[in-house]
Order: C-alpha cells, then structure tokens, then sequence
C-alpha cells in the first residue's frame, strides 16, 4: 500500500501540479464511491464546504499566501470534535439530536486556521469505549488489508484510519484514550501519534477520560504526523528532524508487552530490532514488573469507567437502550467506584509513574509491538461476546501502558511490503514528545530502506 505522505501532496500545490479542489475532488469522490467504505468512514461529510475551502486555498496560494504546511490538503476530524452548529455524536445514536455545538472544538479552530480542507467526520467505535473500531449503528469500515475477508479497522478513531489508507483524506485527526490512535494505525499500516496529554488543547471535544484523552494524529509517514501535531499543538516554530540511530538507547519491556505475539508480529517486531542494533542502536531488554501490576490498579475500571460514567449516567438514565450494548455495560462499572477508590487510584498512579520514570529514565525511547496481533476478523467479534472482550482487551493492552504513564508515543508500520500490518511503538515519558517524533523518522526511514 503505497499512500503519498502530506508533503508530496504539498509539493505538488508548490510546484502547481495539482490544486487544492482537485485534491479534494479527488477524497469526495473516494468517499462517495457506494464501491468503497465511505458510507462507513465518515459519519458526516462537508462536499460542499470543502469545495468552497479548498477554492479560497487555491486563491490564496495564487496570491503568494500558503498559511501552514497543511494549508489546501483535505483532513478528515473524528465524530467527538465540536463544530459550531452541529451536535456531536461521538458515534452514537442517542446523541444525534443533541443541542448544537456553539463553537469549534480548539484542535478544528487551530486546523481551519491553517487552511486545512475540512472532508467530513470520521465513523468511532461509540463514545470512543473500545479498542476494536466496530459500530453498530454507522457500520464498521473494513481494514485495507485482507479486505475480502472483512478485518477491523482497529479503534476507537476507525474511520479515521481508513480515511487516509482509502485517499478519502490526506491526514486524519482521532483521540487516544487507551491507543485509539495508535491501535488504527498499526491494524492498518499507518503512523499514528499519541502525545503527551497537555500538549493539545481537549476544549471543545467530548471526554472519554479526562485523566488520560489526548488528540493526535493518523497518517501515511511519521513526518506527516509531525506537521499536523505541531498545527495541533499550535507551535510555529520548525519540526523535528530525524534523530542519529547510532548511540541511541532503545529499551525493550520484557514484561507483559510482549505476550501473546502472533507470528506475524513477532516477525515483524524482531527484524526491526534486529535492524536498529544492525544500525548502530543500542537495544537493550528490561525487566518492567510495574507493567504487571497496571491490571490490578485498575480493577475495578480505572479511570476510563469512573470519568465516563460521570459523564454518561444522566444520558444513560434517560437512553440506555439506545447505546451500543458492549459500551454501556462498561460504562456501568463506574458506578461502583467509590470516592476513596478514585483517591486510591490517583496515589497507585503517581507512585507507578514515578517508578516506570525512573525504569526507563536511562533509555531514549521504549519499543514494542504496538499490538501484539494483526487485525482479527470482523464476524468473529461481532457475533461472540466473549472474542470481542478478549480481543478488546489484548489489543489495548500495549497502548494503554503509555496513557496511564501519561506519556507520548508513536507507531511505526515495521512490516514487510504486501504483509499484513504491524506497527512498532516508540514511546517516551510526559514532555518527550519532540524527540520520539525524531526518533521515529529515523526509524521510520531506516526500515523503508528494504
């Protein structure tokens, strides 16, 4: 799957090979296909608005004035992002005919700003409560890979990912909660990036975790990714570049992140370490026993169940039966957690951080699988409880080590051409973001070189 990256689409504005309305042509056409999964990536498209942006994009380019690296491309924004004048569903029905937004959420306003071309909402596993991507209500979009056997898309930012492998838009903007992000992206091929939670503004976009939601990017290269965290982010100044691999300390979590590999991935994971040590990195595997404990500190729901059930019972109350019944059953275990549960949980994270911190402290970056198998079969999951729950739980389990360290992280396509995907997660700890971006790049382009 060869996808052209954000800054190919960018040269080719520059150097008047293509405009901005044809490449959005181009994603509406992709998404209007009744061939294709645009009836399931987006659960609202702007056609006509985006005509009308990417026109005065090409005015204003015409004219000498390119507002940002992004400025003219189509992007594609998950169904939890806040536009004035619309509700926001979050991939649900029972919030369809909620009151309108009164303003944009701050990450459209920063996007608008820098004259990205706006296609539509992307399609989300409800409330954004599963790492799976499958939505009863809007459909599921199909994985690019193994299509005619019907895989997930990865979630909860589905749509988002298939957006941009399908060339219904240049870049997509999802959450990442627990790898909602990250998860798409590896099931995929894509590079998603989580960052550090502060870095991007949460106004304007409807919660899953307060503690632990942060707003990031999917898209063709780690590069292209950097260009839309830093619009994100609202920083101006130049983006990173690709780090040196040799004399880089790279540390491999021996403990729970890699169990339960499939052979694909387990391939996949140790011919990129074997490239990196080849390069000049230094790969070392460490013991990590705190990521052992993370599933008892959070028991009994952890933060994700206690913040959305603050969030959702008035709406459960009054709609229960109009949610997906896979999200609302773990919703409901919120409401058994009491106040000294939450006050025991916040003291068992900051003490887990503070160890996981000084764990790595030593070390560059983190690596491993993103996740630990390629994406499943659809059917499977939809028709047995029991499959989704254990696959929901798997397929989170690596990504979600990064958000209860409140850290940043990437995921890197480390699969062999025409395989099925497999992403390479690259993470660091809070405030590190700028430097796995660079680390990535150089990962990114040391495993391209086949």
């Amino acid at each position: 799957m060869s996808i052209p990256s954000l800054h190919e689409q960018r040269a080719a504005l520059n150097e008047g090979r293509a405009t901005s309305l044809e490449l959005t042509e181009a994603a509406l056409a992709r998404a209007a296909d009744p061939a294709g999964e645009g009836a399931r990536v987006f659960t609202k498209l702007y056609a006509e608005r985006a005509r009308a942006a990417a026109s005065a994009s090409d005015l204003m380019r015409g004219a000498g004035l390119v507002r940002s690296a992004i400025d003219g491309l189509p992007v594609s924004i998950k169904d939890l992002f806040d536009v004035a004048g619309e509700a926001t569903p979050a991939g649900s029905m029972v919030l369809r005919d909620a009151a309108p937004a009164a303003a944009h959420a701050v990450v459209v306003q920063r996007l608008l700003a820098a004259g990205a071309v706006l296609v539509g909402r992307t399609n989300m596993t409800e409330f954004a409560y599963s790492g799976l991507g499958i939505n009863p209500h809007y459909g599921t979009p199909l994985n690019p890979w193994d299509r005619a056997t019907g895989r997930i898309p990865g979630g909860s930012s589905s749509g988002a990912a298939v957006s941009v492998t399908d060339g219904m838009a240049a870049g997509a903007i999802g959450s990442d909660t627990g790898g909602s992000v990250r998860i798409p992206a590896a099931l995929c091929g894509l590079a998603g990036f989580k960052p550090s939670a502060q870095r991007v503004s949460m106004e304007g976009v409807l919660p899953l975790s307060v503690n632990l939601d942060s707003i990031g990017p999917l898209a063709p290269t780690v590069r292209c990714c950097a260009a839309l965290d830093a619009v994100l982010a609202g920083e101006t100044g130049p983006l990173p570049g690709p780090a040196a691999l040799r004399g880089l300390r790279l540390a491999v979590p021996t403990t729970l992140a890699l169990d339960g590999m499939d052979q694909q991935v387990g391939a996949a994971f140790s011919a990129a370490l074997a490239r990196l040590s080849a390069a000049g990195a230094q790969v070392d595997e460490i013991e990590t026993p705190e990521f052992a404990q993370l599933a008892a500190i959070n028991a009994k729901g952890g933060y994700t169940a206690a913040e959305a059930w603050a969030w959702h019972r008035d709406l459960i109350a009054r709609a229960a039966d109009g949610y997906d019944p896979r999200v609302v059953s773990r919703i409901r275990r919120g409401q058994e957690i009491t106040a000294a549960d939450w006050i025991d949980l916040m003291a068992a994270r900051r003490a887990w951080v503070a160890a996981v911190e000084r764990r790595i402290a030593g070390y560059d970056a983190v690596l491993m699988p993103t996740v630990p198998v390629v994406a499943p079969v659809l059917s499977e999951l939809v028709e047995s409880d029991a499959a989704y729950t254990a696959a929901n739980l798997l397929i989170l389990r690596n990504p979600t080590l990064i958000n209860f360290l409140d850290g940043c992280a990437l995921s890197v396509p480390c699969h062999a051409p025409g395989a099925a995907p497999v992403g390479l997660m690259i993470a660091g700890a809070n405030g590190a973001d700028r430097r796995i971006l660079s680390i990535g790049m150089a990962v990114e382009d040391l495993l391209a070189a086949r």
